[in-house]
């Protein structure tokens, strides 16, 4: 029993602390970066897009209020060259005013869609945050307790403690004492 253990991989642990932290540090950063990508596509679909086709959409319907205008004001005259184009005219901006309709429509589907689809991933993005941050933490301190524990057993000098066990030099008796 008085043999001691051949203990000389403890670096192994030590890399493998290290390997832990660079990991925890680019999980953290992709996980961030997850997180902002979704908030980001999020006010992308219910700000900067619902507003740039609601606005089209009031621009699209003056166009088509001007196509009626048009076209009675050509009715009235009766001529019936000018009635056609206006007609036309008034026909494409119908058709351009209920496609910025449906853009506005898809955009409120996409919302909640969006909101649906991402709310779960987002939860466990969250959670697997909330792993490194706590659990993970914890395992890279216990590892470094590990490697300490470890090179204690070897007799293996840490360089905090190298300076504290280095033996002090003592000087002989009587010698340095003034003598009455």
């Amino acid at each position: 029993m008085a043999e001691r253990a051949q203990v000389t991989s403890f670096e192994a642990v030590e890399s493998f602390r290290a390997d832990l932290i660079v990991y925890v540090a680019k999980a953290r950063a992709a996980l961030e970066e997850t997180t902002d990508d979704v908030v980001r596509t999020r006010l992308w679909v219910q700000n900067d897009q619902r507003r740039t086709w609601e606005n089209e959409l009031r621009v699209r319907y003056r166009k088509l209020e001007e196509a009626r205008a048009e076209l009675f004001s050509a009715q009235l005259s009766k001529f019936h060259e000018s009635t056609a184009l206006c007609l036309m005219a008034m026909q494409r901006a119908e058709r351009s005013n209920r496609e910025a309709e449906a853009k506005i429509t898809v955009l409120k589907k996409w919302d909640r869609e969006l909101e649906n689809r991402t709310d779960p991933l987002t939860k466990q993005v969250n959670q697997f945050h909330g792993f490194l941050a706590t659990d993970m933490k914890r395992a890279i301190a216990y590892l470094e307790q590990v490697v300490k524990a470890l090179e204690a057993y070897a007799g293996v000098p840490t360089p905090g403690a190298a300076t504290a066990a280095a033996p002090t030099e003592t000087m002989p008796a009587g010698e340095g004492e003034k003598q009455p």
